[in-house]
């Protein structure tokens, strides 16, 4: 990812860049960003266009938005290589979001440090994998504080601001930048509630969980290991209360918040190790390496190690929001039209009670 830019359409005079960053390198040439108008112009029932610059070899996406009668367009520069694209495609409502963002704080002193910290939320997804994305989600204080918020049911934009701010002291927050990755994993739905601006509704909760590995050593390393590894699966799991050891936080100290151990584990989910290849991975910690061995998260026999227990993130439906719902309308905390939005996302794709509503990442 190269650039983030941000530019206006003059109907007199053609584009006018605004603002870039990084700020270093001169902006596109007009010739660029007229090709770039142009193809808006084409499909303008597309919300996202790519053009493909063979002069400066530079793939650009752009976003256009209209504000107070004025036309802009977000410009991502990037190259062919760059893993961002696909992140965009799917969901183009992040530079939506980032335009929308950056043009309301246009002729303001925030607007330098907004479109530094779009630009490195952007990068970062761009960096990390799936479940690399879903620990921020523990470990970032701000988002599980929203993520605890939204488990209480619906609440509008400028309510969850108010909240943040003098509940929690998050004095300055730019939500819609936060809000971004909730809506990148389908955690969140946004919408114009009539009597409301901008609510929110969380359709998709997140919660992480050990489970057996999903395949067994395929090899017969040495003689009775996985007789004796399934013999042990057996009687861990047959006692195991899942929910005991996520509020014991056992999980998340021991792997999520240990880049170390998760990558180990991700290893292991493809191969079995020797102890010396395991103590490599986690620079020789033998310490460590013992405390996996205690806490079942790794088997091992003469030498040898395999997974015991997997961890992975599980999206669910959270239906049990619906009794908090009752609650508050019963309260007068929410009004009808908020509660009756938030009941139909919850239960629409909700077909039969022995439906598995949830998905494990």
């Amino acid at each position: 990812m190269e650039r983030l830019i941000l530019v206006h359409w003059n109907t007199l005079t053609g584009p006018e860049p605004i603002i870039q960053y990084p700020p270093e390198k001169n902006f596109p040439s007009k010739d660029i960003l007229l090709k770039i108008w142009t193809q808006h112009e084409l499909n303008q029932n597309q919300s996202i266009i790519k053009l493909v610059s063979e002069k400066d070899n530079n793939y650009y996406l752009s976003v256009i938005q209209q504000f107070e009668g004025e036309t802009y367009f977000l410009i991502l520069v990037y190259k062919q290589k760059d893993l961002i694209e696909d992140i965009i495609i799917k969901s183009p409502e992040i530079l939506a979001l980032i335009s929308k963002n950056l043009i309301e704080l246009i002729n303001t002193n925030k607007i330098t440090r907004t479109i530094s910290e779009a630009f490195n939320t952007i990068l970062n997804y761009s960096k990390l994998d799936e479940e690399e994305n879903l620990i921020s989600f523990f470990q970032d204080k701000i988002k599980y504080t929203i993520l605890k918020i939204l488990r209480k049911g619906v609440i509008s934009k400028s309510e969850l601001i108010n909240k943040l701010r003098h509940e929690y002291g998050f004095s300055t927050v730019n939500i819609d930048l936060i809000l971004i990755s909730f809506l990148h994993e389908n955690l969140l739905v946004k919408e114009n509630v009539p009597g409301s601006n901008e609510c929110y509704f969380l359709v998709k909760d997140l919660t992480c969980a050990r489970i057996p590995p999903k395949n067994l050593p395929s090899d017969q390393i040495i003689e009775n290991f996985i007789s004796r590894l399934q013999e042990s699966l057996k009687s861990y799991y047959s006692e195991y209360a899942n929910i005991s050891d996520f509020e014991n936080k056992t999980i998340i100290n021991s792997v999520l918040f240990n880049k170390e151990v998760f990558f180990l584990l991700k290893t292991l989910r493809e191969k079995q190790l020797s102890v010396n290849e395991c103590l490599i991975l986690l620079n020789n910690k033998e310490e460590l390496f013992d405390e996996l061995l205690n806490e079942k998260f790794i088997f091992e026999l003469k030498g040898f190690v395999t997974l015991f227990s997997d961890v992975r993130f599980i999206k669910f439906t959270p239906t049990y929001i619906i009794k908090e719902l009752v609650k508050r309308y019963h309260k007068q905390e929410i009004s009808l039209n908020e509660y009756t939005t938030h009941l139909k996302l919850l239960t629409k794709n909700i077909q039969d009670i022995s439906d598995a509503n949830y998905e494990i990442v």
